[in-house]
């Protein structure tokens, strides 16, 4: 059976190139101005007695746009050599001394949404990304040429600038207030056949997909039909009001199955007036690495529930280590509100001004305390991570399944770990043990179990042995990152 994969909903007549992160400047002088994008509320809906979404339709449809752009694909180093050295013994037989080296020119479509009457528009990234042209087109015929203002790769958003006035726009809806259930309207111009509007509701609310950059993601998920070409478009409530804007669809064809997701209209509205006045998205950062809190961790940490996020290192000098974040801290609110999972705590911070005091409610010893962190700025490669979670030696099989050694600066040197690691190096794992069912690799290194250090396998022993009714908690160092895992008991 073909696995499922997720496609940016982005029609390509010739497809797009992505590169690198484009961190457009403000497109005039007005734009670096500290003021927010002003939105029209739309009309007030008629009521009649027919069953029809058409008065919301005429609303909304005025300002979706479709968004043609043109490029140029990336050309390989070697991609010419080998005409190279046949015009070194032949020439140039195409009589075009300009063709050499020149990189073929792309074509895309997509689509975006009129966010200010003074002719502001959100897109996606990868709608507009690597283009050298960009065109706006309206429903009614007419056509712009569009400037970048900026584009943020994270959380795949782009805001444009046409010259035009007295725009027909779209008022940016509260996505919080979204409840699954909810019917909502999907706008754009799939495939390139122009205009479409489809139906459906909200199927979930904070999706993760990992496609792309997959830095930001809390995506609302729908089942309203959405195909490639709807990138950009507008996903709508009964209201008239944007709630997200569409990006992605999962799929195992490349076609509509009932599973999109846009961008929610919060985050989208944070973006826009970031890229508006600075050119670029400025985020916050705790400088945490963290990772969910399974049923079997709650148990070992004694919480009545797995909620929250588990921090499993902690960045030197970092915002969190400063205000006195802990590793195997269960970070469960920020800012007074709950932090049900990783996903939603990275995007909260990143919501967050840097610079800013934040409280930032912790689980620790079964009791909760709250910290105050002064917030740092993200740099573009550092931000607040998730993680996923074999020479003979002086090994020992313990009761988990797993042959380990004690960890020396000679066998870290022959592991390639850092010298100053402590902790009992994996050599083997029985495929059939407790430790491999709980994901132990080898060559991973035990750190920690049940919150205590472990240097020999007599600790690691005694960890085990005390661990009779509730899941082992082992704190294991893979590949540069440090991660909790948990061994149910026997």
């Amino acid at each position: 059976m073909k696995k499922g994969s997720i496609f940016s909903a982005l029609a390509l007549a010739a497809a797009v190139t992505t590169g690198a992160v484009w961190q457009g400047k403000a497109a005039d002088a007005s734009a670096t101005t500290a003021q927010s994008v002003t939105t029209t509320a739309p009309t007030r809906l008629t009521t009649g007695g027919r069953d029809s979404y058409a008065d919301v339709v005429k609303v909304v449809t005025p300002a979706v746009v479709t968004i043609r752009v043109e490029g140029r694909a990336r050309v390989s180093p070697t991609q010419f050599q080998d005409d190279d050295l046949l015009r070194r013994f032949f020439g140039d037989q195409s009589g075009n001394p300009s063709r050499r080296g020149q990189a073929p020119r792309t074509r895309g479509l997509g689509s975006g949404v009129v966010v200010s009457n003074d002719g502001y528009l959100l897109t996606n990234h990868h709608v507009i990304d690597n283009a050298t042209d960009i065109r706006v087109e309206f429903a009614d015929g007419r056509t712009f040429t569009a400037k970048l203002v900026g584009s943020d790769q994270a959380s795949d958003l782009a805001l444009l600038k046409i010259e035009a006035a007295n725009l027909h726009t779209l008022a940016l809806g509260d996505s919080d207030a979204v409840q699954v259930g909810d019917i909502v309207l999907a706008v754009g111009n799939p495939l390139g056949i122009g205009q479409t509007v489809t139906s459906g509701i909200v199927s979930a609310k904070g999706r993760s997909t990992g496609v792309g950059d997959g830095s930001y993601e809390d995506f609302l998920q729908t089942d309203a039909p959405i195909n490639q070409g709807n990138s950009g478009g507008a996903l709508v409530n009964t209201k008239g009001e944007l709630i997200g804007i569409n990006s992605q669809i999962l799929s195992v064809s490349e076609g509509n199955i009932g599973i999109g997701f846009a961008i929610p209209a919060n985050m989208a509205r944070h973006v826009m007036d970031e890229l508006r006045t600075e050119g670029r998205v400025r985020r916050a950062q705790l400088g945490v690495t963290v990772q969910p809190v399974t049923s079997d961790m709650a148990a070992s940490l004694g919480l009545s529930d797995a909620r929250g996020a588990i921090v499993s290192s902690i960045e030197s000098g970092s915002a969190a280590e400063r205000a006195g974040v802990k590793r195997g801290d269960v970070i469960v609110s920020f800012n007074g509100q709950p932090v049900t999972d990783y996903n939603a705590l990275r995007n909260r911070v990143a919501d967050a001004k840097p610079g800013s005091d934040a409280s930032v409610g912790i689980m620790r010893d079964g009791s909760e305390k709250k910290l105050t962190v002064k917030l740092d700025e993200a740099s573009a490669n550092r931000s607040a991570r998730n993680s996923s979670g074999n020479a003979p030696g002086n090994t020992d099989q313990t009761a988990l399944g797993v042959a380990v050694e004690p960890l020396t600066p000679e066998t870290a040197a022959r592991a390639r770990l850092p010298r100053n690691l402590n902790g009992l190096l994996v050599e083997n794992v029985d495929p059939d043990g407790r430790a491999a069912d709980a994901g132990i690799q080898a060559g991973d290194v035990i750190v920690e179990a049940n919150r205590k250090a472990v240097t020999s396998v007599d600790d690691l022993r005694t960890a085990v042995r005390s661990a009779t009714d509730k899941p082992l908690l082992l704190l294991v160092h893979r590949q540069g990152r440090e991660l909790f895992v948990t061994v149910r008991p026997s």
